[in-house]
């Protein structure tokens, strides 16, 4: 099995995006954060922060790209609510106006 950047970026992207673990991953990032325990020790100067820089922006990124879609799609369920009709059994009607061309 070869080891890449890519492949634990998916990884950590596709773990934050499953419900079931969400909290467990921002939880262990920021205690990763905080912990004096890293790769790259915080003592070695540039090398020793930008395993925490990139992290903090990897969490940021995605955790913000989460919120802007739950956003987006509760806007769309709103929008879908305001534009629909429902009949006395609570079913609900939606019209497609369809242009027909025949074809021989």
């Amino acid at each position: 099995m070869k080891f890449s950047v890519q492949s634990v970026y998916e990884w950590y992207r596709s773990t934050l995006r499953n419900p079931k673990y969400r909290w467990w991953v921002i939880l262990g990032t920021l205690v990763y954060l905080v912990s004096p325990i890293d790769i790259a020790p915080d003592f070695l100067p540039i090398v020793g922060q930008l395993d925490d820089v990139f992290l903090l922006t990897l969490l940021v990124t995605e955790v913000s790209g989460l919120v802007i879609e739950g956003f987006k799609s509760r806007q769309e369920k709103v929008d879908i609510s305001n534009s629909t009709t429902s009949d006395d059994k609570g079913t609900n009607h939606n019209t497609i106006d369809v242009d027909a061309i025949s074809v021989k």
